[in-house]
């Protein structure tokens, strides 16, 4: 039998966390230190091991390398994925590489070529801080999920956690799972995922997870479904009530 650590996993990042995500069960924001603890946070978590790669060196060795008609980005990702990756159970590491890779990925230079004017820098936040927490969710070679936090259900966590009406949440979600990926920056975001060992996955609600490349995607799906609405609904239940 294998004994998942659940110990207090804390990390602290360059930029400080908005203090509303201890909304959700499991988390304490002090700053630009988090703590979570894995059997309030997460719906299932069944392994305690990630599969990263030094940031710096994807910078180095990834980011600016073109892909060419014999070696696709995505083939470029996978061979540097198998040479520098390795796993490992420090999940405050796995963070911090999440946020070094989002702060690259939603990056306010963008922000002019989106088309969408009513996002803005503080949205971007809001998406680099989700991205973050969502990378300790896992999934396996055989599609099955191992890990899932809240913040899989990305426009339920982050409208407990930033107030959002449903309106701004739906847009928030169709910038990071539709606009925000276009050609230009789904390959910047296919060689940063690197880093997390993967690429990255909608899951429905969108949000989701950094996936191992093979992973079965039908696998992926069935489990998905099985959980879904009923944990949605949970996260909801942390929706804050205003007094009219």
């Amino acid at each position: 039998m294998t004994t998942i650590d659940t110990a207090a996993i804390t990390v602290e990042l360059p930029e400080a966390f908005d203090a509303r995500w201890s909304r959700l069960p499991g988390i304490q924001i002090d700053g630009r230190r988090i703590t979570i603890d894995p059997a309030d946070y997460f719906f299932r978590f069944e392994s305690s091991t990630w599969l990263i790669a030094d940031w710096e060196l994807v910078k180095e060795q990834l980011l600016n390398v073109n892909e060419t008609t014999e070696s696709a980005v995505e083939q470029l990702a996978l061979d540097f994925i198998k040479q520098h990756s390795q796993s490992t159970s420090d999940a405050a590491r796995v963070l911090s590489t999440a946020y070094e890779a989002y702060t690259y990925l939603f990056r306010e230079e963008h922000l002019t070529g989106l088309g969408i004017p009513q996002i803005t820098p503080a949205h971007l936040r809001m998406l680099r801080e989700a991205a973050t927490l969502m990378a300790l969710n896992k999934v396996e070679l055989d599609g099955h999920i191992s890990n899932v936090g809240p913040c899989w259900f990305f426009p339920a966590a982050t409208s407990i956690v930033f107030d959002l009406d449903d309106e701004t949440g739906g847009m928030l979600d169709e910038v990071y799972h539709g606009g925000w990926f276009n050609e230009h920056r789904r390959i910047e975001s296919i060689k940063a995922h690197a880093a997390l060992g993967g690429r990255l996955v909608h899951g429905c609600q969108s949000g989701g997870v950094v996936a191992p490349y093979g992973a079965s995607m039908a696998n992926f799906r069935d489990d998905r479904a099985q959980f879904k609405a009923g944990w949605i609904e949970q996260v909801y239940a942390h929706r804050v009530i205003t007094a009219a």
